[in-house]
């Protein structure tokens, strides 16, 4: 089904039953779409799961929610402008019975994949009709209800019920199908009582008089019909073909080398036709009758497609048929047929491997292979009295220039008193436009790709800035709307790290300045290769002196040891590069922090509390080369089999004297 079916059953359930009851349905059939695509293609054992569902939650009947669907279905296509189409097909809710299968078959140039019922007037009286409706889907005779009633209701004015009469393979809904006892589709048949004020309906019908000067006309001869639509054919009440039109017998033969032309006549219509729409009905006398108003499409079965044994099949004399006696003329055509035969077979071989992949930017679908078409006649069945006889008054079915070479037609075989000429000339040059239309539409959509790429890119870009300044977790609390971001820690560690012996103070070389810069540059960039994140957080440079923490802002209850790691790496880093006098010393403290992101232009992630201060006292006070922790971060790793060593007691500013140790190594592997 295709999703604008689904979009009205969202947005009338949400709208009747709230939300939430949107969402509780969702998860009962576990439907992963969020929303749903006009245009898209959906399974059709969706439709009868929501309304199992909605049945569940609401405590509702499943034929109410079904025909609850269809109700709604009706009122939101009216939001595309349907609804003028539906009124436009006639005064009276009759006539649009009448027309439901022609409207679907009009829509299928919009929904080319719509798999749409055939539907059939076949009763009607004062009290209402009768319609037959044909599916091959199951669990929807209950939604057709719906659609009906509100179509009545809304465009016409009628309050209408309808009952099912009978049924054939319906069932009440679910997943599962009927069970299947041949290996052919299996087809719903419902017959459906309507009931509806059909009064001013019958009298219109009933009463029609004709206009005095139509009864003196004189009849017609049946060969005039067939010399103005030369496609037609009479069927008696066998439906077998009693006369037909000059090209659609020139085209049956065209289509079926080898065959005698005469055998045309008088052969059942459904021996050398193959009824397309209306699907699966039933061809006979009554049953055609009463479908006067449907538009009915018969594609001729063949068996080839030569012109060789076309002209041979019209110069041979079948009356007198004998192989032996074939003259040299029709045997050197015949042999020729054949030979054409394949050669096109190869051809055609040929065409479809280079054209598989071919798409037809007017629809977005394959082209089919050339040749492989068959003639398509679309028109109504008419019954003449006179002769009692019904008449198929069509006109081939042709898109463009293509299609009308590939069933072995001309534009001066097709009706000249018609629009079948200019329609496929209109076909064929707009079909030029859509090509131009689709070349110039992919031309956009890949500048659009790339665009999109390039976004995508710089979006990346901004994201890794924007993370190297504030850790993901806040940004993404910030992108929130979380304006308050501010976040206490028990406990973390802090780690201070200083590059020693890189610049003068006191120097005024602009030369010095610029080699301290670039040192700087490599040092820091050599720490940041051993932050390993969420262990360890980067979180400032300030002057010669790196800032790290473990611990926030992703929680680490192992922060003290991934501290001392890191310290243990940046110091066997440095001294690989073997920077001439530069040293680095590290200090490390644990203890709880507040942090928080400070600032509009710049923002920073900030830390704050005694801690941070502590940690800056045991970098500043330790000797180059060498790691000093606290007495507390000491303890804790000291326990977990890390070497230290006591140092003794420290005189630190604004503490007095603390006792620190050296981080001399971590624990044996």
């Amino acid at each position: 089904m295709y999703g604008m079916l689904y979009e009205s059953v969202q947005h009338y359930i949400q709208e009747e039953y709230g939300m939430e009851t949107w969402k509780k349905i969702c998860q009962i059939v576990d439907c992963k779409h969020n929303t749903f695509k006009t245009h898209q293609i959906y399974p059709d054992k969706l439709m009868p799961d929501i309304a199992a569902a909605l049945s569940a939650c609401t405590g509702e009947s499943f034929d109410f929610c079904m025909n609850f669907f269809g109700r709604c279905f009706v009122r939101f296509f009216s939001n595309f402008g349907y609804d003028k189409m539906i009124r436009s097909t006639g005064r009276y809710f009759c006539d649009f019975l009448q027309s439901i299968d022609n409207i679907h078959l009009q829509m299928r140039f919009t929904y080319p994949k719509m798999k749409s019922p055939s539907m059939q007037l076949t009763n009607m009286d004062d009290n209402g009709a009768v319609i037959l409706y044909r599916s091959g889907r199951t669990g929807m005779s209950k939604y057709l209800i719906g659609q009906m009633t509100e179509v009545a209701k809304e465009f016409y004015g009628l309050e209408m019920t309808a009952y099912v009469i009978e049924s054939q393979n319906d069932i009440c809904g679910g997943t599962a199908g009927p069970i299947k006892l041949t290996e052919g589709p299996l087809t719903v048949v419902v017959k459906y009582r309507l009931d509806f004020d059909n009064r001013d309906y019958m009298a219109k019908r009933v009463n029609i008089v004709a206009h005095p000067t139509q009864l003196k006309m004189p009849s017609v001869d049946l060969n005039v019909f067939l010399e103005l639509f030369p496609f037609t054919f009479v069927l008696n009440h066998d439906m077998k073909i009693t006369l037909a039109g000059e090209k659609i017998i020139e085209t049956w033969i065209l289509h079926n080398p080898g065959v005698n032309p005469k055998t045309f006549i008088g052969t059942h219509v459904m021996d050398v036709f193959k009824c397309r729409r209306p699907k699966d009905t039933k061809i006979d006398w009554n049953t055609i009758l009463q479908m006067r108003t449907v538009l009915f499409e018969m594609e001729l079965i063949r068996t080839g497609h030569n012109r060789d044994a076309y002209d041979a099949a019209l110069n041979m004399d079948y009356e007198n048929f004998d192989e032996m006696s074939l003259n040299e003329a029709q045997t050197m055509a015949l042999a020729k047929a054949d030979e054409f035969e394949k050669e096109q077979e190869k051809e055609q071989e040929e065409a479809a491997a280079t054209k598989h992949d071919e798409i037809d930017p007017a629809t977005g679908q394959r082209r089919p292979s050339v040749g492989l078409r068959s003639i398509l006649l679309k028109g109504q069945m008419f019954y003449i009295k006179d002769v009692d006889s019904l008449i198929f008054l069509c006109s081939p079915l042709i898109e463009n220039l293509d299609e009308l070479h590939s069933i072995g037609l001309y534009l001066n075989d097709l009706n000249p008193h018609g629009l079948s000429r200019e329609l496929v000339m209109a076909g064929w040059q707009h079909c030029s436009k859509l090509e131009m239309m689709f070349e110039k539409e992919e031309q956009r959509s890949d500048e659009l790709e790339k665009s999109l790429e390039l976004a995508d890119s710089w979006k990346r870009q901004g994201d890794e800035l924007l993370y190297s300044m504030i850790p993901r977790p806040i940004a993404e609390r910030m992108r929130m709307g979380q304006e308050h971001v501010c976040q206490s820690f028990e406990e973390v560690s802090v780690i201070f790290i200083e590059v020693m012996n890189i610049y003068d103070s006191g120097s005024t070389n602009v030369q010095e300045a610029m080699q301290a810069v670039n040192t700087l540059n490599k040092v820091f960039s050599a720490l940041d290769e051993e932050i390993i994140s969420p262990f360890v957080y980067k979180v400032e440079t300030v002057g010669m002196v790196y800032m790290a923490v473990s611990g926030a802002p992703d929680i680490n209850p192992l922060h003290a040891q991934h501290a001392c790691d890191l310290a243990l790496r940046v110091i066997k880093k440095v001294k690989s590069h073997n920077l001439p006098d530069v040293a680095i010393r590290v200090g490390i403290n644990s203890g709880p922090v507040v942090a928080g992101v400070v600032g509009l232009k710049v923002p920073r992630y900030c830390l704050f509390g005694d801690t941070v201060n502590t940690a800056s006292r045991m970098e500043s006070s330790c000797d180059p080369w060498k790691i000093q922790l606290s007495n507390y971060t000491a303890l804790k790793v000291r326990d977990v089999g890390y070497k230290v060593e006591a140092r003794g007691f420290v005189k630190v500013k604004g503490k007095g004297d603390m006792e620190t140790y050296w981080l001399l190594e971590g624990p044996e592997e």
